[in-house]
């Protein structure tokens, strides 16, 4: 891989995360602030889920056979900036949902796509992929310090927050990845394809009883990890007694324990270990840091905060792989619509009954006085308990590979 390739993947992943991690945090006590309703806020954030369930179908079809990938992104993220700007502006429910869905819509697709560009351009990609893949962690990092130190300045000398710069932050990252695809390399469609219809070959794989379970327990799993991505920001502020402003840096210790784990601990452990501890180790880690939210009352603050580490550890070693699961067992021609199908079990369909799910627990065991934390965790705690030991008794090892493309070849002419 040339450093000029790698350079512009890598980029490219930074870019990705940051325009999310600008605003997924931390959101929903924006939202909260405003007023909002713990089913409103699910269902803010829903609204991107339900994208991740037709979206990236259409993109993968539109990559695998009609359009080069890197003009689909730029043209997406683009669009999707000037949606995240406007969004910053609304204080209602309806406008607020409404801008988010239409914004949403466009950047679900981009999260198949940009895993499957790079993927098409990677020699060996369960060596590769995890060195590039970490570069969107330090984007997230990078966006919550950024947004941290925008609010630091902001309330200096008694001022006040500028109102959404979450989403101010996330539309101009958008913008600038639009501008930046239009340097990717070169992705073009497989327009010789024997099925005019990716994704239709990528529902093929569902046949396929390891897979299928794969899938299965990796939609549970999601559902659950909506506990983590909407009350944590409140949980550590209200619960905790972090600072407001200081929140969105303190959650960023999971993403560097994210770093240490995709950019080390994968690529030495992977071949190994292989694919199915791998991604138990992943699921097992869920499981853990919600049993210490549950007790953060009875723990010291260091530890609650040294938990989210374990946040990094499970979204490497269950994500992450799950991506290079996919793209090993899906031949060539389909893997960008093989990861659109696992985008839509997982961040389409799984998460979005786990916003409304945990929209509905924070309801129920709220008060006057606030949020009964130790039962709202412990909830998601049992559940991926449980897919912990389902996975460890029903996935096998994969035995064999897909047909692989001649990515360097592609790759070099693209250059």
């Amino acid at each position: 891989m040339s450093l000029s390739l790698r350079i512009r993947l890598s980029a490219m992943m930074f870019l990705q995360y940051a325009i999310w991690g600008a605003w997924a945090p931390v959101l929903a006590a924006h939202l909260k602030g405003l007023g909002f309703t713990g089913c409103q806020i699910g269902w803010v954030y829903g609204v991107l889920w339900l994208s991740c369930i037709v979206a990236p179908f259409v993109g993968g079809q539109i990559a695998d056979r009609w359009f080069p990938t890197q003009w689909f992104l730029a043209v997406v993220h683009l669009a999707g900036g000037f949606f995240l700007l406007y969004a910053a502006k609304q204080t209602g429910f309806r406008g607020m949902v409404t801008i988010m869905a239409l914004y949403s819509l466009l950047y679900a697709p981009t999260l198949a796509l940009t895993n499957s560009l790079a993927f098409h351009h990677l020699k060996d990609a369960e060596k590769q992929f995890g060195i590039i893949r970490v570069f969107g962690t330090i984007g997230w990092i990078v966006a919550g310090f950024a947004l941290t130190f925008w609010r630091t300045q902001a309330t200096k000398d008694g001022g006040a927050a500028v109102s959404g710069d979450t989403l101010l932050l996330a539309g101009w990252c958008s913008i600038a990845m639009g501008i930046f695809c239009c340097f990717l390399p070169h992705t073009p469609p497989k327009k010789q394809a024997e099925n005019p219809w990716a994704f239709m070959e990528a529902l093929q794989l569902l046949k396929d009883k390891n897979f299928a379970v794969f899938m299965g327990i990796a939609f549970v799993v999601t559902t659950e990890l909506q506990f983590y991505y909407i009350p944590t920001a409140e949980f550590l502020e209200k619960g905790v007694g972090i600072l407001q402003k200081n929140v969105p840096a303190v959650m960023t210790t999971a993403q560097i324990a994210e770093i240490i784990a995709m950019a080390l601990f994968l690529p030495l452990l992977l071949p190994r270990i292989g694919m199915r501890k791998a991604l138990a180790i992943g699921v097992i880690a869920w499981p853990l840091r919600y049993v210490v939210f549950a007790l953060y009352k009875n723990v010291p603050y260091e530890v609650v905060v040294g938990s989210l580490t374990l946040h990094g550890i499970g979204y490497t070693f269950f994500f992450v792989v799950s991506q290079i699961y996919v793209n090993k067992v899906a031949p060539p021609d389909i893997r960008a619509s093989a990861q659109a199908l696992l985008t839509l079990i997982t961040l389409g369909v799984g998460s979005f009954i786990g916003t409304q799910f945990t929209g509905v627990i924070l309801d129920v065991f709220s008060t006057p006085e606030g949020r009964h934390w130790p039962t709202i965790f412990l909830i998601p705690c049992a559940l991926t308990v449980a897919c912990a030991v389902a996975f460890l008794i029903w996935f096998r090892e994969p035995q064999s590979e897909a047909p692989s493309e001649n990515a360097p070849a592609e790759s070099e002419k693209s250059e």
